[in-house]
């Protein structure tokens, strides 16, 4: 059976110890949803100077924030690699891909995983986002990757629609008016079908002020990558925090 889609917004680091509508729509994922034989992972914050895969049997847990609460930093989630996975993966993409550990399982996934799957008893292969490469090659990478749903491996591709540190407010629980319309503008695009429109999202209304950089933008072009388009579609979360951090998230099954 095929396995689903998932595009989440992960947003504030601060969630990882928070009780809320988004926790809970992350914590609720796993009902949604058959147990996966693996996971596929997307984190916007692993984006470097290429494609790669992390071949050590554990992944080292990467706190990639700073100033935050030490009951943050005590959080421990122990995932595992799929090395089967990641070698099927690896055999698909050839001289795309190539190995690099200097990174591990950054907050973009485990503040999500920890909700969804607590024991981390679910093993995960996770590709890196390549900065040097443009909107399209990185949805085609994720063509040439989609099969492997065919097998039962679940994809989570985590960032954030609307993206912008420049702009955000801490003291702003809602959404600026420029975020608003173009996260609902993707939701239109998405449940439309009109994925060519995102993936060229450059050409979309107030893109500099939603995703002034591509990072947190580029794990949605993955996960349109991922679809064969005849997918059923679910908004599970809807808005955003700071002014300028959207959290809406889709499951594609």
């Amino acid at each position: 059976m095929r396995s689903e889609v998932i595009f989440v917004g992960h947003g504030s680091p601060m969630n990882v110890i928070a009780d809320n509508k988004w926790t809970r729509n992350w914590k609720n994922l796993k009902n949604k949803i058959a147990k996966p034989k693996g996971i596929i992972a997307i984190s916007a914050h692993w984006y470097i100077n290429h494609t790669a895969y992390n071949n050590q049997e554990t992944f080292e847990q990467i706190y990639d924030m700073y100033g935050f609460p030490q009951e943050i930093y005590d959080v421990k989630y122990n995932a595992h690699n799929d090395l089967e996975l990641t070698a099927k993966i690896k055999n698909i993409l050839q001289d795309d891909i190539t190995v690099d550990n200097e990174w591990g399982l950054d907050h973009g996934l485990w503040s999500v995983l920890k909700f969804m799957y607590p024991d981390a008893d679910i093993p995960m292969s996770i590709i890196s986002i390549d900065f040097s490469k443009n909107p399209i090659e990185h949805f085609e990478i994720a063509r040439k990757l989609r099969s492997l749903r065919e097998e039962g491996y679940l994809v989570i591709c985590s960032g954030n629609i609307v993206h912008n540190l420049r702009t955000m407010y801490l003291s702003k629980p809602s959404l600026v008016d420029e975020a608003i319309e173009f996260d609902d503008l993707v939701e239109d695009k998405i449940l439309s079908r009109k994925f060519d429109d995102l993936v060229n999202y450059k050409s979309l209304p107030n893109w500099q002020i939603a995703a002034p950089t591509p990072d947190h933008y580029l794990p949605l072009v993955y996960a349109l990558g991922f679809l064969y388009g005849d997918e059923d579609i679910e908004v599970f979360s809807k808005g955003g925090e700071f002014g300028a951090v959207t959290m809406t998230s889709y499951i594609f099954k």
